[in-house]
């Protein structure tokens, strides 16, 4: 059976994109943290990791980018998961009894229209699948959680309110880990992380490379570079395989102009599915 490493407890999200892309036939290893999710598949206790890099509405995870900075593992492919929150409660809670809710800052983030629209206090948390499981196991008048629709159904509680979140196009993007490189894809898109020389241009001279060769950046972010204070490292998505020759050449120019270049992988792109869908399978 292959074993998946993802961050959080049963019920997760995260979960829910291994059941996505894999399968219900694949095992899900809950993580405590992001780092343990590269350090099992580096050590061979997980055959893949997958990783929350970003959310549509929220943006970035900052540490998933820090570790795949820090790690050498590679992206094998990403998957997008359509994320579709809900207010859950113990057994006959009704939408008028409760006046707080816990979740993840990002959960509820994603639905402050909802909170207000209702006058429900929010109350941060650690995820949210833990704060289902921490209801079900220690339920409180009032108190209601957002979560997923995999969390209900793992800890037993009710879904008081479906699809709670602000806005449809609420999706996740996750990164699949593994110590190989995929098999080359029919469409692909290519990450790596490069940081320039301090000096004026140094950027858009990098980033005239792909320009110059027609090449589509999907993702342009930058992080600091937590060995160098006031440095920083850019992330940046393109559409492509490294190997095809546009790519490559403009790989080779980003080499020439940059301080450090690091390829974090080509795979598979994934597609967006419309909100009324559940799947985001790779093409």
């Amino acid at each position: 059976m292959t074993k998946i490493a993802f961050q959080g407890v049963a019920g997760a999200f995260a979960e829910e994109a291994v059941r996505q892309y894999f399968g219900p036939e694949a095992e899900a290893v809950p993580c405590r943290t992001l780092d343990q999710v590269f350090e099992l598949v580096e050590d061979g206790e997980a055959d893949r990791g997958i990783l929350a890099v970003d959310n549509a509405v929220t943006g970035s995870v900052p540490r998933s980018y820090e570790l795949l900075m820090e790690h050498d593992l590679r992206i094998y492919a990403e998957a997008i998961l359509r994320v579709r929150l809900m207010l859950l409660g113990t057994a006959a809670t009704k939408l008028g009894e409760v006046k707080r809710v816990r979740s993840h800052p990002q959960a509820l983030a994603q639905c402050q229209a909802f909170l207000s629209r209702h006058g429900l206090q929010a109350e941060p948390a650690l995820d949210p699948a833990s704060s289902a499981r921490d209801l079900a196991a220690s339920p409180e008048k009032g108190v209601a959680v957002i979560a997923g629709e995999l969390a209900a159904e793992v800890y037993g509680l009710d879904i008081i309110e479906e699809a709670v979140e602000d806005f449809p196009f609420n999706y996740t993007r996750y990164f699949v880990l593994a110590v190989e490189d995929p098999p080359r894809a029919q469409r692909s898109k290519t990450s790596v992380l490069f940081t320039t020389p301090h000096q004026p241009g140094a950027l858009y001279e990098c980033l005239g490379e792909f320009a110059k060769r027609n090449v589509n950046l999907t993702k342009i972010e930058s992080r600091p570079r937590l060995n160098r204070p006031w440095q920083y490292i850019f992330y940046l998505d393109f559409e492509g395989h490294s190997t095809d020759p546009e790519c490559e050449a403009a790989m080779m120019g980003l080499l020439r102009r940059s301080s450090l270049v690091k390829l974090l992988g080509s795979y598979p792109a994934a597609t967006t599915p419309v909100p009324d869908e559940g799947n985001a399978g790779e093409e």
